[in-house]
C-alpha cells in the first residue's frame, strides 16, 4: 500500500513525542530517546498491507509504537488498541485525546478478554509468537482480514508453518499474514 503522509503528520509526531516524555519522567514507558526511528519503522509496515482497512485492531499496544503512528496515517480506519497495562492505557488515552485522534478507541483489556468483531488488518509489535497471536485473536479475524507483525531475526522461523511474507527491512522483519482460515 502506498503510504501518504497527512500534512501535520510531524507537527502530531512532535507533541507524541512531547507526550511520550513528560510521561517517561514518572511511568518510565520506554527508554526510547529517539523516537524517529521508531516512527520509521512503525509506518514501514504499512507498505506491506495489500488494502486500505476500515477497522484496524493493535494487540499489546504498550506506548503506542506502531498504531499511534499509523492511526495518523490512516485518518478514515477505525483503530482499536489493546493495552491491559493500566499506565500504558493511560497514557494512551492521554495521548488520544492530546492529538485528538478521534479515529483510535483505547481498550483497558486484554484482547481475549474483548468484545469480538471483526477487523481488516490486526497489528502488533513484538509482542508474542505469530501462532500465539492469531490464537488470541480467535474471533477479530476472517478469511479476509491481514495480520501486519513486526517481528525480529527469528520470524521466518517463528511462521514456517504459516502462510505469510516476510519483508526484511535490514533490522526489523515485517510478517504479513492473510487468507487464513476461519472454519
Amino acid at each position: 500500500m502506498k503510504v501518504l503522509l497527512p500534512k501535520n503528520f510531524d507537527e502530531l509526531v512532535e507533541k507524541f513525542n512531547q507526550n511520550l516524555k513528560k510521561f517517561n519522567q514518572i511511568h518510565s514507558l520506554t527508554n526510547y530517546k529517539n523516537i524517529k526511528p521508531i516512527v520509521e519503522d512503525s509506518i514501514k509496515g504499512l507498505e506491506y498491507v495489500t488494502r486500505y482497512p476500515k477497522v484496524a485492531i493493535d494487540v499489546g499496544s504498550g506506548a503506542g509504537f506502531p498504531a499511534i503512528f499509523l492511526a495518523m496515517i490512516l485518518e478514515h480506519t477505525s483503530w482499536h488498541l489493546f493495552e491491559p497495562n493500566p499506565k500504558k492505557a493511560a497514557f494512551l488515552t492521554y495521548v488520544k485525546v492530546n492529538l485528538a485522534l478521534k479515529n483510535v478507541t483505547i481498550h483497558k483489556e486484554k484482547i481475549e478478554n474483548g468484545v469480538k468483531f471483526k477487523a481488516n488488518l490486526i497489528t502488533s509489535r513484538a509482542l508474542m509468537s505469530a501462532e500465539k497471536l492469531i490464537e488470541i485473536c480467535s474471533g477479530y479475524y476472517d478469511e479476509k482480514s491481514e495480520f501486519l507483525l513486526y517481528k525480529g531475526s527469528n520470524a521466518s522461523l517463528e511462521v514456517e508453518n504459516l502462510d505469510a511474507r516476510v519483508y526484511n527491512d535490514g533490522v526489523r522483519n515485517y510478517v504479513l499474514i492473510g487468507g487464513l482460515n476461519v472454519g
